[in-house]
């Protein structure tokens, strides 16, 4: 078995045992692999940061929190193909793009054969034009979403004027290839849209207050 799909198994492995440990020696008996490739791919889903762990002493060895990973998707050949084309179709410097290109990654490595072939040389036949959304601003807006927190961003508006504003986000629009931040806007008091291209700077803020006229952002 080559590495990658190794290390998809292994953490299917882990997720089956879960919450039961199992040692390094029975991961690389199972897997036909000596203990220091086990070891290895440990380590590299650890940096990857796919919530493995290990314990010491009696009992122990190496676990996953079965909560943050899903359990496998049996897709058809067809579908893979088809998400891994439609994933093509995603703007690198879109909104979450990160994670969107990590689920190709993974979905077509777990492809073989002509299956494999067909997604690749279909994804290579789409072409899209970036946006020009700074990385940072992006990453900004992505944490604060999922975190629930206000954000501070410096934006420009039609007329080239400047201004600094503490919003609550709301959610996100995209049209016409731009991608919007709907937003309760602390500043104007008021909701608004603000297109992400026209953000130059953004950073997150404190975290949003809960209650009936609260919810990260559901006044707009």
């Amino acid at each position: 078995m080559n590495r990658t799909p190794r290390l998809y198994a292994l953490v299917e492995e882990l997720r089956a045992a879960a919450p039961r440990s199992l040692t390094v020696a029975a991961l690389a008996a199972g897997f036909e692999v000596s203990t220091r490739t086990v070891q290895r791919d440990l380590q590299a889903l650890m940096e990857a940061g796919v919530p493995v762990r290990s314990t010491t002493g009696r009992g122990g060895g190496w676990s996953i929190d079965p909560a943050m990973t899903l359990p496998p998707i049996r897709f058809t050949a067809e579908e893979a193909a088809a998400l891994v084309a439609a994933l093509a179709v995603a703007d690198a410097s879109a909104l979450y793009a990160d994670a969107v290109r990590t689920a190709s990654q993974k979905i077509a490595a777990s492809m073989t054969g002509p299956a494999s072939t067909a997604a690749e040389e279909l994804a290579a036949r789409i072409v899209v034009m970036p946006t020009r959304t700074a990385e940072s601003v992006r990453t900004a807006v992505e944490q604060a979403l999922t975190d629930g927190t206000v954000l501070r961003l410096s934006y420009v508006d039609a007329a080239g004027q400047e201004s600094d504003r503490d919003v609550e986000p709301a959610g996100l629009l995209t049209a016409d290839g731009k991608w919007y931040l709907i937003a309760w806007c602390r500043t104007r008091q008021a909701g608004r849209g603000f297109r992400l291209d026209r953000v130059p700077h953004a950073a997150g803020g404190a975290r949003l207050p809960t209650g009936p006229n609260h919810g990260g952002g559901s006044d707009c």
